[in-house]
C-alpha cells in the first residue's frame, strides 16, 4: 500500500510538471512536442507577425515611391500619378537610349554603356539604402552572383542588340517575353498551357516574325545578328524574374537590397569581360571625346529607368499586375510612335499590322491569367443569342 501511494505521488509530481512547463509554453508562445519514450522536449519557437515583418517597413499599406507616401492618395490620385511616372521616366528613358546610339561612331560600345548603366544603378540603390533603417543583406551572395549574371544577360545583350536593330524592332521583341517563358515551362517543367496562352504565343510569334520581315526589306542597317541578341537577352529576363521573386519571398529583401547588390556584382562581370576582350580601352577614348553625349546622356538615362521601375512596382502593389501590364503596354506603344517620329527612319504599314498582332497576343495573356475577372463572351453563345433573334424576327414578321 506505502509502494502504491508513493507511485502515485511521483506520478501526480510529474503531471504536475509536465502541466508547469506546457503553461510556461503557452505563455512564451512556444509550441510544445513531447516524446513519452524518451521523456524529451523538442521546442519551436513561432515568431508573431510584427516579428517576421521586416524593420524598415512601416505599414503593410503604405506605398512610398520617390519619399512620396502614395497611400495618403484616394484611389484616382494614385493612378494618375503612377501612370504618370511611368509614362513620364520610361518615354524619357527610350528617347535617350535610341539618342545615344544615334552618335555616330558608338553602336560598338553597347556593352560599355551597360557597364556605366550598371555603375549608376549601384550608386542610386546604395543611396536608397542609406535611407532605411535595415542596411542588413538578407539574401546569400550566391543568389546575387546567378542573378547579376541574368541581369548582365538580359540588359548588356538588350543595350548591345541596338548596334544591329530599329529600337521599334527590339520594343517589339521585348513585349513577347511569354514566348520564351512558355518553352521553357513545357521542357524544363512539364507544364501544359491552356488554349488562350498557346494562341497569345502563336499571335507574339508571327507579330514577331512579321515585324523582323518587314524591319529587314526597309532598314538599311538591318542585321541578323541583332535578332539573335535580344532573343537571347528576351530568354534571361523570362528567367530572372521568377529567380528575383523566390529570393525575396524566401530572404524578405528590399527591392534596394536587390539593386544594390546585383548591379554592383553585374558592373564587376562586365568590366572584367571588357578588359578580357580589349573592348574597355576604345570605349573610355571615345566617351571622353563626346561626354556630354555619352556619360551625360547615360546618366539622365539610369536616372529615368531606376524611377520609372519604382513607379511599375507601386502600380502593381495598389491596383495588381493585369492594369500594370495593360498601362506598360501602352507606354511601349507610345515609345514605338515617338521613335518613328524623333527619329529618321523607314516606315511600311507592316509595322502596324504586326504590331497591333503582338498586342492582342498581350492581350490574350492577360486575359488567360485573369480568366475569373475577365468574362468574354463565347463565340457559341453570340451564335445561339443570333439564331435566337433571327427566329422572333421571322415569327414577328409572319404574324
Amino acid at each position: 500500500m506505502g509502494e502504491t501511494r508513493s507511485d502515485r505521488g511521483h506520478t501526480e509530481k510529474e503531471e504536475q510538471k509536465e502541466d508547469n512547463n506546457s503553461t510556461e509554453c503557452s505563455k512564451l508562445g512556444i509550441m510544445d512536442l513531447k516524446f513519452t519514450s524518451s521523456r524529451k522536449y523538442i521546442s519551436i519557437s513561432v515568431p508573431s507577425k510584427s516579428q517576421t515583418m521586416s524593420p524598415h517597413i512601416k505599414s503593410v499599406d503604405d506605398v512610398v515611391v520617390l519619399g512620396m507616401n502614395l497611400s495618403k492618395f484616394n484611389k484616382p490620385t494614385q493612378f494618375f500619378i503612377c501612370v504618370s511616372g511611368v509614362f513620364m521616366f520610361y518615354l524619357i528613358y527610350g528617347y535617350l537610349q535610341e539618342l545615344i546610339f544615334s552618335v555616330e561612331g558608338f553602336k560598338a560600345f553597347g556593352w560599355y554603356l551597360t557597364l556605366v548603366q550598371f555603375g549608376f544603378y549601384s550608386i542610386f540603390g546604395l543611396i536608397e539604402l542609406q535611407l532605411i533603417q535595415d542596411k542588413r543583406r538578407r539574401i546569400p551572395g550566391k543568389t546575387y552572383m546567378i542573378i547579376a549574371f541574368l541581369t548582365v544577360g538580359t540588359m548588356g545583350l538588350s543595350n548591345t542588340s541596338l548596334g544591329y536593330l530599329n529600337y521599334p524592332t527590339q520594343v517589339i521583341f521585348k513585349c513577347c517575353k511569354l514566348i520564351p517563358v512558355m518553352i521553357g515551362g513545357v521542357f524544363i517543367q512539364g507544364k501544359r498551357y491552356n488554349i488562350a496562352d498557346v494562341s497569345a504565343a502563336l499571335c507574339m510569334s508571327l507579330g514577331l516574325i512579321w515585324f523582323t520581315l518587314a524591319d529587314s526589306t526597309i532598314a538599311p542597317n538591318f542585321n541578323f545578328t541583332g535578332v539573335v541578341l535580344i532573343s537571347l537577352a528576351l530568354c534571361a529576363d523570362a528567367v530572372i524574374g521568377n529567380v528575383q521573386e523566390k529570393a525575396m519571398k524566401l530572404h524578405n529583401g528590399s527591392n534596394s537590397e536587390m539593386v544594390l547588390y546585383s548591379y554592383s556584382i553585374g558592373f564587376v562581370y562586365i568590366l572584367f569581360g571588357l578588359i578580357c576582350t580589349s573592348g574597355l580601352s576604345p570605349a573610355v577614348t571615345f566617351c571622353s571625346k563626346h561626354p556630354v553625349q555619352t556619360y551625360g546622356y547615360a546618366f539622365l538615362f539610369s536616372l529615368t529607368g531606376y524611377f520609372g521601375i519604382s513607379f511599375v512596382l507601386a502600380l502593381i502593389k495598389i491596383f495588381g499586375a493585369l492594369l500594370a501590364v495593360t498601362v506598360t503596354t501602352g507606354r511601349k506603344a507610345m515609345t514605338i510612335v515617338l521613335s518613328f517620329l524623333f527619329f529618321a527612319k523607314p516606315f511600311t504599314l507592316q509595322y502596324v499590322w504586326s504590331g497591333l498582332l503582338v498586342v492582342l497576343g498581350i492581350f490574350l495573356n492577360v486575359y488567360s491569367k485573369n480568366m475569373d475577372k475577365i468574362k468574354l463572351p463565347l463565340l457559341h453563345g453570340l451564335w445561339k443569342k443570333n439564331v435566337e433573334e433571327r427566329k422572333t424576327r421571322t415569327l414577328s414578321q409572319t404574324v
